[in-house]
């Protein structure tokens, strides 16, 4: 009796207890999509210090590359051109330099006469008339004469622009061109162009076609510069107008320009 009570003492009250003996059942793996596994690989980003170095490496290769090719790019104009039109350019570009190596030769020259002149007063006073004629030339105060070209621009079409002839002014000067004139209009410092094709204005003056150039200048020099490759007989050509150049010992200047006085400007010297 005593053992038959001690049995059912002994058994679980209810079926939560046996429950909680149980053992628990493992649970299902969550399942993990591509992606996760993707993003899980790529982020954070686990780098060794090999690798660090190679990225930088292959950075600094890309960088020279693209800055290679954009310099090949930009020589690509050059590149194009035919052998002579590249001889004639280079020798365009000599000649400036040399012309610039006279004129530090001459300042310097200039400068010697000044230090080593007996009568220094006198020599002071024919270079300053000298630069008084140089610098009248340049204002077109003065008329100029010596050798250089003239260009002759006809327009049939009506299609030449005030630009094309300021490109053709700044071609000249940048070829040694010491004096120009239009037309009859003398070409200084501030001389704007205005106007559409068949009415152009030089400093608010009309002009017409044909263009007379009259330049003052080394000719060999002038010429070259309006025929490089793209340049302005080029540029006129595809718009149907024509560009003679005729080369001359003797090119005269005449046209002037009433000099004008400052209104506010004042010497600083004493």
């Amino acid at each position: 009796m005593n053992n038959d009570d001690n049995s059912r003492s002994e058994q679980p009250e209810d079926g939560a207890s046996a429950a909680l003996a149980a053992p628990e059942q493992p649970s299902a793996p969550e399942k993990v999509s591509g992606r996760q596994r993707l993003k899980a690989g790529l982020w954070p980003p686990r780098l060794s210090r090999a690798q660090l170095i190679v990225a930088v490496l292959l950075f600094g290769l890309g960088l020279g590359l693209a800055i290679q090719v954009r310099s090949t790019s930009d020589d690509s104009a050059l590149r194009g051109a035919r052998q002579e039109d590249l001889v004639r350019i280079l020798d365009e570009v000599d000649d400036r330099t040399q012309r610039l190596e006279d004129e530090k030769q001459r300042l310097d020259d200039q400068r010697t006469e000044l230090e080593n002149s007996s009568d220094q007063a006198e020599e002071a006073r024919k270079q300053t008339l000298e630069k008084e004629r140089q610098l009248g030339i340049l204002a077109g105060t003065v008329a100029a004469q010596g050798p250089g070209i003239t260009l002759t621009i006809s327009d049939p079409a009506g299609a030449v622009g005030a630009d094309m002839l300021l490109d053709a002014i700044q071609e000249l000067r940048a070829a040694g061109a010491e004096a120009i004139e239009v037309n009859g209009v003398r070409v200084v410092a501030h001389t704007y162009f205005s106007g559409e094709g068949g009415d152009i204005q030089v400093d608010g003056k009309k002009i017409e076609a044909p263009y007379e150039f009259k330049v003052i200048g080394k000719p060999q020099d002038l010429e070259p510069a309006l025929n490089i490759p793209g340049g302005v007989v080029q540029t006129l050509e595809k718009e149907q107008a024509t560009a003679v150049v005729e080369r001359s010992d003797d090119i005269v200047v005449d046209a002037l320009r009433a000099a004008k006085r400052p209104d506010y400007a004042r010497s600083s010297s004493p």
